[in-house]
């Protein structure tokens, strides 16, 4: 490992990082504050909002990320007065911005559907029970049915941030300084390969951060599960015990019975 390399580098690969993470934690937040009111308005009563909705999520879903850069990119620089007229050519002129909006578009559709799957997946029981008791309906998602969501949301949430992770790469294509745009240029000073693999360990070690992250939440949310069936799974493994030990396990008779 050349450290010279590294030291004299270190900090703009550690500012591209920081660009990096900024680019993909601030369109995943924003992603998600949308995709909720998505998911609920793709199963709207209404039929143009149900398929103007899905109509969104299938384009951005089934077009290339890269090709949505591109168009948004380069395409806003053919439309540059009418920007200018609206006031929007500031954004548009700006890698960064572009990136960011396109990423936050590209997100935001397949959160949506996550978030509606974890939504639907929600036993319909829970709704009779909720409006059993008088709950009206904002509360009994905000009450009822959105943690329970939420827990079955986790694990594919986090792998669509781990796929907006290592597809941030592509940022570099539009002139966004971000981490791998970086490590190409000091490449291109150096001609030291093993500055791509600095990238990869990099990348890694984010990916697993953000998978241990996300198994530690769904625990966290999730405990509540666990501690319900934690004295059921125990009483079975000391029958299953005796049971292998060869005692006789005598069955629990009510008082009164028999």
């Amino acid at each position: 490992m050349n450290f010279e390399l590294f030291g004299t580098y270190a900090p703009r690969l550690l500012g591209g990082l920081f660009v990096t993470l900024q680019l993909v934690f601030t369109s995943a937040i924003i992603g998600f504050m949308l995709s909720v009111p998505l998911a609920l308005a793709r199963d709207s009563r209404l039929t143009i909002t149900r398929w103007l909705v899905k109509l969104y999520i299938v384009l951005f879903r089934g077009t290339p990320l890269l090709g949505q850069l591109f168009l948004v990119y380069y395409g806003a620089s053919q439309i540059r007065d009418e920007l200018s007229a609206l006031g929007l050519w500031w954004f548009f002129r700006d890698g960064y911005n572009c990136a960011v909006l396109v990423f936050t578009l590209n997100t935001t559709a397949y959160q949506a559907e996550i978030v509606r799957g974890a939504i639907t997946s929600v036993p319909r029981g829970q709704k009779e029970a909720a409006k059993s008791l008088g709950l009206g309906p904002i509360v009994t998602f905000v009450k009822v049915i959105f943690p329970q969501a939420a827990i079955m949301a986790v694990r594919p949430l986090s792998n669509e941030l781990i796929f907006s992770l290592k597809a941030s790469a592509l940022a570099s294509v539009v002139t966004v300084p971000d981490f791998m745009q970086v490590t190409k240029l000091v490449f291109s000073r150096s001609f030291e390969f093993q500055v791509y693999l600095w990238a990869a360990v990099v990348y890694f070690v984010m990916v697993e951060t953000i998978r241990r992250a996300c198994v530690i939440l769904e625990r966290y949310l999730s405990r509540h599960i666990a501690a319900q069936t934690r004295p059921s799974s125990e009483a079975s493994s000391r029958m299953m015990t005796l049971r292998r030990a060869g005692a006789r396990v005598s069955p629990i008779v009510p008082k009164g019975a028999g």
